[in-house]
């Protein structure tokens, strides 16, 4: 089944922790045998969602898992092992209340970056899914996918300078999201992982499933 014949919301499938709602890409431009796309994977109830690039740049190509394989990908894993979302082994983790997925689930030849048009294609997917998870915070990693985020979840693209290095573990409204951009992990300067946990643990720590109501009011 494909994602066009999915009514909108997609109901959650709570015991599949790859790819929950059946997702298909739309089209293939790997080699034969080689992993078609890196879906989404994780907790399909969580109330935060890691997003990221493509598996070119963020990893999973051999695990189908996205943010494994890759510096980026440990370099996160670290966090949110840290503030408890991660557990188990590096390459197929067991994820409580987190999701990862990316804005361009496909893989395309020698892990070449897409192309806007290839971004575009893959709009609606990321788009139905991100809405089927319905989390509460928004963790774009990295400059295209904080400027995906920030123009569809947000009415403030046009007022935010898109500094990685300002923005890494802001909080943000949204429409109806929190927003929390990531710089990307390989950019870190030595106090930004700790500024990135100290973010999560201070969201923990208060009553942040208000923030859907509140965002809505204010993004």
């Amino acid at each position: 089944m494909g994602i066009d014949s999915l009514p909108i919301p997609v109901q959650n499938v709570t015991d599949r922790t790859s790819n929950p709602f059946g997702m298909r890409p739309p089209f293939d431009r790997t080699p034969p045998g080689d992993r078609t796309a890196v879906f989404g994977y994780g907790d399909a109830n969580a109330d935060f969602h890691l997003i990221g690039d493509y598996p070119g740049r963020h990893g999973g190509a051999e695990t189908g898992v996205p943010f494994t394989g890759t510096d980026s990908g440990r370099a996160l894993q670290d966090v949110f092992r840290a503030v408890g979302f991660v557990s188990g082994p590096p390459a197929k983790p067991i994820c409580e209340n987190l999701f990862c997925s990316y804005i361009h689930m496909c893989r395309l030849p020698d892990g070449r970056t897409p192309t806007d048009e290839e971004y575009d294609d893959l709009e609606r997917y990321f788009d139905a899914e991100l809405r089927a998870i319905n989390a509460h915070i928004l963790m774009p990693v990295g400059e295209q996918a904080t400027d995906h985020v920030l123009r569809e979840y947000t009415t403030q693209r046009h007022r935010i300078d898109l500094d990685m290095a300002a923005l890494h573990a802001t909080e943000i409204r949204g429409r109806g999201f929190l927003i929390v951009p990531i710089r990307e992990p390989t950019e870190w300067e030595d106090t930004e992982r700790e500024a990135l946990v100290a973010r999560l643990e201070a969201i923990l720590g208060r009553d942040y499933r208000q923030t859907k109501g509140v965002a809505t009011t204010v993004g």
